[in-house]
């Protein structure tokens, strides 16, 4: 007999093992990523050949690969195996720690960092996490790596220039190589092995839905935000550790400053959180938080210098970025139909690696053409346009996806099932995969009436 299952229930011990393993190896990956982003442009005077704008370029070339192949990993994960793609990205992702460990040349970085972003295992892993888990449970679990990319970012924009300081950025690729290399093993020895591959169409990116989801407006201004923001966040790094630097910060104690700054601003940001998710007021909060991130830019246009201004913007911009960082991913969910999340999700993913891409490349090169304070002023102008994009988008409906698994669903009976489902208090959005065996519901789970939907469940 098919059945409802209760999104509120523990996951199982073999699914906390799975997403709790998997979320380690994306934090290790990650962890090594973030460790360089603070200290890279501090570190490239030492190295031969740099120019602001080869220097922009080593920063941010790492999305272009990402964007290249992340989703082709993924497609090919279906065919051969996660773990055999994961792997490989990961072995990739190694040799270019070590090419770039191994420069003296700022052309050495950049083609070290280019075989990092080759190492596209996003799309995978992601995969792998859905075969791992039951559908009730998948949300839980993505959140879970969620989080772990979260704090690699604020792990890592603290401890990179402490390494940094005692042996040079090869110290912290070489660092990035080690983390790697325990991903690798993570993977082979601890993250269990799926019982059988299955496209998940609420987890992967499935190519005959991409214009389906192209065509959604608010997808479009959902997928142009985190653009901007990525942008915004990789341009301001070509900048702000050599302003700080130049403003008095003494060399070896940037952490001094990210540390607090990142923790204050995570703090500050969890009531705009709830906020925007308990008492529905996310339009509001996400237009503020771009508003925040706006002011901190031309508020650091205008520091001159001045190390506490710098700080107190920064401090600005971290506000504004980890609330539109934590909101982003809920809108695309609560916006994309329920089967379409995977692909809608993908296609978000792309353009956030387009947005590190264009930031340091476009960063590196008004720092070197027109002087610092001209990238913050872009920054604030690319944060205007987004602002006013967002403007008008549609306050999203406070939906939760739910999937249930149906077996032996007849496709003669599946218009009727759907119409059942849809009369259920609470159902707003019902779309039946014959094929998957799969149900993909969008719910208000505030007034969704579950006792019904088990009874239409159980009688399919």
């Amino acid at each position: 007999m098919n059945t409802v299952q209760d999104i509120t229930s523990p996951m199982t011990a073999s699914e906390r093992y799975a997403t709790f393993s998997l979320a380690g190896i994306y934090a290790l990956r990650m962890l090594g990523l973030f460790m360089i982003l603070p200290v890279l442009s501090l570190f490239a005077q030492q190295l031969e050949g740099t120019t602001p704008a080869l220097l922009g370029l080593a920063m941010s070339i790492y999305g272009l690969p990402q964007v290249l192949l992340q989703i082709p990993f993924g497609l090919l994960s279906d065919r051969i195996g996660r773990k055999k793609v994961i792997v490989f990205g990961l072995l990739l992702f190694l040799i270019g720690s070590v090419i770039a460990a191994l420069s003296s040349t700022i052309q050495g970085v950049l083609v070290g960092r280019a075989f990092q972003g080759a190492g596209a295992i996003s799309s995978a892993v992601m995969a792998l996490v859905a075969d791992l888990t039951q559908e009730v449970h998948r949300t839980k679990a993505m959140a879970t790596i969620g989080i772990s990319i979260g704090l690699s970012f604020g792990v890592g924009i603290v401890v990179g220039p402490i390494i940094a300081h005692f042996g040079g950025v090869q110290t912290v690729f070489w660092a990035t190589a080690a983390l790697t290399v325990l991903a690798m093993l993570t993977l082979i020895w601890v993250v269990p092995n799926p019982n059988r591959l299955k496209l998940h169409r609420d987890a992967e990116f499935v190519p005959a839905q991409m214009f389906q989801a192209l065509k959604n407006p608010d997808l479009l201004r959902l997928d142009y935000g985190i653009f901007i923001l990525h942008m915004i966040l990789m341009a301001i790094f070509v900048v702000i550790p050599t302003d700080m630097r130049n403003a008095g910060l003494a060399a070896g104690h940037e952490w001094q400053v990210y540390l607090p700054v990142f923790v204050l601003s995570m703090g500050l940001v969890v009531p705009f959180i709830i906020l925007a998710e308990k008492k529905r007021k996310m339009k509001a909060v996400f237009l503020g938080a771009i508003s925040v991130i706006l002011l901190a830019e031309l508020g650091l246009s205008q520091t001159a210098g001045s190390l506490p201004a710098i700080i107190a913007c920064l401090g600005l911009f971290f506000c504004g970025f980890n609330l539109l960082e934590a909101t982003l991913p809920s809108l695309v969910s609560k916006t994309a139909p329920a089967d379409l999340k995977g692909t809608a999700m993908g296609a978000y993913s792309s353009c956030q690696f387009m947005g590190l891409f264009i930031g340091g490349l476009v960063g590196g090169w008004f720092k070197g053409a027109y002087g610092e304070t001209a990238v913050f002023l872009f920054c604030a102008a690319a944060a205007l346009s987004w602002l006013l994009v967002a403007l008008r988008m549609t306050p999203p409906r406070y939906l939760a996806n739910m999937l249930i698994s149906l077996d032996g669903l007849d496709a003669a009976k599946a218009s009727d099932l759907a119409a059942a489902m849809l009369a259920v208090s609470g159902v707003a959005e019902v779309t039946l995969s014959v094929d998957d065996g799969v149900a993909y519901l969008k719910v208000d789970s505030q007034v969704l009436d579950k006792a019904a939907l088990q009874a239409v469940v159980a009688a399919a």
